[in-house]
């Protein structure tokens, strides 16, 4: 699956995927065979982490 690149417009891909379509970063992650630590690694550069109670990066 492509994927944005650029972290910023990944922050809002990501958050909108889990908001309208995923219950966790796990399901998402596997239904669209990416890693996991590598979507939180580039997240992270911008200061955001995943918060498994609201089911999204802030």
């Amino acid at each position: 699956m492509n994927i944005p690149n650029d972290p910023a417009i990944l922050l809002s891909y990501i958050n909108t995927k889990l908001r309208d379509e995923y219950p966790s970063l796990e399901e998402l992650c596997k239904s669209l065979c990416i890693d996991c630590t590598d979507i939180q690694d580039k997240l992270s550069s911008l200061g955001y982490t995943y918060d498994p109670e609201k089911n999204r990066f802030k």
